[in-house]
């Protein structure tokens, strides 16, 4: 294990050197690239439970408050549109996009009259698997990933999740009913929870191969230095030492054998494969980081990414629908990613995907991967990380995916700690919301 707490510890001083928010002098974002895809995100920070993991902006459902703030959403894409930008794919994260469906669906159809837009994504809750919600969403949403985390009852409970999403055996069934509006259903899961146990994950594997969805993404727990107390409180201290144990079982049953039930789309994606282990051709629609490196975020405490630069917008939600309907962009900071950093982003995002393109990274710094980034690629040489390793590609060993999950990890842990930042600046109800009981007195 002692490379991976040696990477856990560098990546995590590096983000924590770099990931730093400065004012934004211009006031706005830059104009978009001629010619260039961007993905657009669209962040709903509203959820009926605030679960103890989760760093995103993110506030307690109130009817009246979510739909003033849906209402801001829409003008902020107004003003995206006047400033020149298309989006041919949308991603809806929070939160609960769900929470308030017929907001949800007027977004959503917003941004196809003002968009050239291909496919939308959306996140939801198991709860809102039900008819009146799936009817709406179907045709309006391609890919629909269900937050499950896990179908154990112990483990429900102990997030706060199971008396208000139901237990696993009734989120079971509601995917297999779920699965036909959609041309592909997710469902996300978690890895490495304090209390899970070996046959707990083995389990849960079993059911995602039997649930009916088209796709899995088992992502591992990871914490921020604010939620770190609170997660220890609810879920326990958690153990990295099991982590890649608890990876490769989980990788061995879904992707492995001579007959797979899916194949790895990137290190913790796993599309289906049909009963002759061959792709299903409609599952197309991915993660919005696997496809486009370029997303603009709308909606209060979205991040943005352009060029050198991560944009971060106001976490105040009242602030946040002030600036908008003063056809102000809500940007409370941006970091400055040096040129070293963005290379590493590239190398990063790449082997998450599971493969390494060479010729583009020379073509898009200017030097080779082994002359940029020299250190990291004999660190992963030395720990035989890369199954091939060509004049072309680099793809991953067994070893390797695991090096890069905690990578990525860290990576996303260090995206938590630039939310924790702006989180910090939070006054009054708001800040008594997420750093209170979470409720409103």
């Amino acid at each position: 294990m002692l490379s991976e707490r040696m990477l856990t510890t560098v990546v995590r001083a590096m983000t924590d050197k770099t990931l730093m928010l400065h004012p934004v002098p211009e006031g706005t974002l830059p104009d978009p690239v001629e010619g260039r895809p961007y993905t657009l995100y669209v962040h709903v920070p509203f959820c009926e439970r605030l679960c103890p993991y989760c760093s995103f902006n993110r506030f307690p459902y109130r009817e009246q408050r979510a739909r003033d703030y849906f209402k801001a959403l829409r003008q902020e894409m107004r003003m995206l549109a006047a400033q020149g930008y298309d989006f041919e794919s949308v991603y809806v994260g929070g939160g609960t996009p769900t929470v308030d469906i017929d907001e949800l669906c007027e977004t959503i159809d917003l941004a196809r009259d003002l968009f050239h837009v291909k496919e939308v994504n959306s996140e939801t809750n198991p709860n809102h698997l039900i008819p009146e919600y799936l009817d709406k969403l179907q045709g309006r949403i391609q890919r629909l990933s269900v937050g499950v985390q896990s179908f154990d009852d112990g483990l429900l409970r102990q997030m706060d999740r199971y008396e208000k999403y139901g237990c696993g055996a009734e989120i079971f069934e509601r995917i297999g009913e779920a699965a036909p509006y959609f041309e592909s259903l997710n469902v996300d899961m978690i890895f490495n929870f304090p209390t899970q146990t070996e046959d707990i994950l083995i389990s849960d594997c079993e059911k995602i191969a039997t649930c009916g969805c088209h796709q899995t993404t088992f992502s591992p727990l990871y914490q921020s230095h604010a939620t770190t107390r609170k997660m220890e409180e609810v879920l326990g201290r958690m153990d990295y030492d099991k982590e890649r144990r608890f990876y490769h079982i989980l990788d061995d049953i879904l992707a492995g054998g001579e007959r797979p039930f899916f194949e790895r789309r990137t290190l913790w994606t796993f599309n289906r494969l049909d009963e002759n282990c061959e792709r299903k051709q409609h599952l197309e629609v991915d993660e919005y980081a696997v496809a486009y490196e370029e997303c603009v975020g709308i909606g209060s405490g979205s991040i943005t990414h352009l060029g050198d630069n991560l944009f971060v917008n106001t976490f105040n939600l009242e602030e946040y629908g002030e600036m908008v309907h003063a056809g102000v962009t809500p940007l409370l900071g941006k970091t400055d990613l040096p040129r070293r950093d963005l290379m590493r982003y590239k190398f990063l995002l790449q082997l998450y995907s599971l493969r390494f393109d060479k010729h583009e990274f020379e073509r898009d710094f200017g030097v080779s991967v082994e002359r940029g980034l020299p250190v990291e690629m004999a660190f992963m040489r030395a720990n035989k990380a890369f199954a091939t390793d060509n004049d072309d590609e680099l793809t991953l060993t067994r070893a390797g995916r695991y090096l890069v999950v905690v990578l990525y990890r860290q990576y996303l842990a260090g995206l938590n700690n630039l939310r924790e930042q702006a989180r910090s600046k939070l006054t009054g109800l708001e800040h008594d919301l997420l750093f209170g009981d979470g409720t409103e007195k």
